[in-house]
């Protein structure tokens, strides 16, 4: 097998990507950065194909069938049917299944013709990983979790176990800290995207009270403190507030982020998205409340953003940074980790801003943030110049001003 995969035809990075990320630090998303999220997608093509091969689903698509239709042919779990839609929107990238869309939903039948695109596609995933790590070794957190989410996607499917059971477990949850984390770059452009508008947005103020949610082991809390560190904000911080549900994972960041700032009095709590946030918060209003990857998995998105205005100070800033969708429907390499889990898809759908469990376009987030009655909505970078000359820029921060 030759060293660089012959489906790996990459374009430059296009000239004009640079004009929209004017004002971003080039290590945000640099060549290498977008070698590896073209590699990943890659990646998570032959990853669907293997997976959808291991559940016997190429031989049923010889006729139209719908996720939920192939789910019950081949004695699936009808919850699977969100996962397998997305495997087979994956590989429809490849030419060999076609999909068609009527009243009833989508349909997809294989194309025997492309068939030989499949196996060259299976083939070159090794090859892909390879050239992947000699990109940058650092890769490695985020294939490797690709890896196992994939090996166990039949027995989820097959209701042998649940998403939440098998990723959670402690490989799992080695694996996840490793992706979640600052030295896996394709993971770490969340964090510094979402940093750098994040200290952007409270530069002017004197004195800053800050709310976090979601914090996880704290990558993204450090990407923050590193930020206002950079642009000297740090002794304006007048309250900082960490809260993380899952007390493994705050603990962890407690440690970390009392060591690397050892002069800073950070709070640490719990707080829980679906419940009213006043509550929880004593009443305390903050100038800044920051999230990275948590809101969209609310149960109630709508209920979410009214929550966090609820607690915002007059003229604060509610910023999140969010894997973001570029076009409606089109799939994504990380959603293979995410859409077996229940609280990726247990949520709450609306039609005109949540129309699916997950990650949302920049469309979706303005219209759901003018709801909740924020002002100065703005999704940063610009996505929608940034997607028509490149579709695979997943990375972002929606903002919006309590007003009054």
């Amino acid at each position: 097998m030759s060293t660089v995969p012959a489906a790996f035809d990459l374009e430059p990075r296009h000239p004009e990507l640079a004009k929209w990320l004017k004002g971003y630090p080039d290590s945000v998303f640099n060549d290498s950065l977008y070698q590896s999220i073209e590699l990943t997608e890659r990646y998570s093509i032959a990853w669907a194909i293997e997976i959808l091969d291991r559940l016997g689903g190429f031989a049923k698509l010889a006729a139209w069938r719908s996720p939920d239709e192939l789910c019950r042919v081949l004695a699936l779990q009808l919850r699977f049917a969100f996962a397998l839609q997305w495997l087979l929107e994956r590989i429809v990238e490849t030419g060999c299944i076609e999909s068609r869309v009527k009243d009833e939903g989508t349909c997809y039948r294989l194309r025997p013709e492309n068939i030989a695109a499949l196996n060259s596609c299976v083939s070159d995933r090794k090859a892909w990983r390879a050239l992947a790590l000699k990109i940058d070794n650092a890769n490695v957190a985020t294939l490797d979790l690709l890896d196992h989410v994939a090996s166990i996607y039949p027995s989820v499917a097959r209701g042998e176990q649940g998403g939440d059971q098998a990723l959670f477990d402690p490989r799992g949850v080695t694996l996840w800290l490793n992706y979640f984390s600052n030295a896996n770059p394709t993971y770490a452009v969340n964090n510094s995207v979402g940093a750098i508008v994040a200290a952007d947005r409270v530069s002017a103020r004197t004195k800053v009270r800050i709310l976090e949610f979601g914090a996880g082991a704290g990558s993204a809390t450090e990407k923050l403190l590193d930020r206002l560190n950079e642009c000297d904000l740090l002794p304006r911080i007048d309250k900082y507030v960490v809260t993380e549900p899952n007390t493994f994972f705050r603990r962890r960041a407690q440690r970390a982020l009392t060591s690397r700032y050892p002069g800073l009095s950070l709070e640490w709590g719990d707080l829980d998205l679906n419940q009213a946030w006043e509550s929880q918060l004593s009443g305390e209003k903050f100038d800044l409340i920051y999230g990275v990857n948590v809101l969209h998995i609310a149960k109630d998105l709508l209920f979410g953003l009214n929550e966090a205005r609820s607690v915002l100070a007059p003229e604060g800033w509610l910023v999140i940074g969010e894997c973001i969708r570029p076009f409606p429907n089109q799939p994504m390499y990380p959603e293979l980790m995410f859409q077996i889990l229940d609280s990726f898809t247990d949520i709450k759908i609306d039609s005109e801003f949540r129309p699916n469990p997950g990650f949302l376009t920049a469309e979706h987030w303005r219209t759901a943030f003018a709801r909740a009655g924020f002002g100065r909505v703005e999704v940063a970078p610009d996505i929608d110049r940034i997607r028509e000359i490149y579709p695979h820029f997943f990375t972002g921060a929606i903002c919006g001003q309590n007003v009054h």
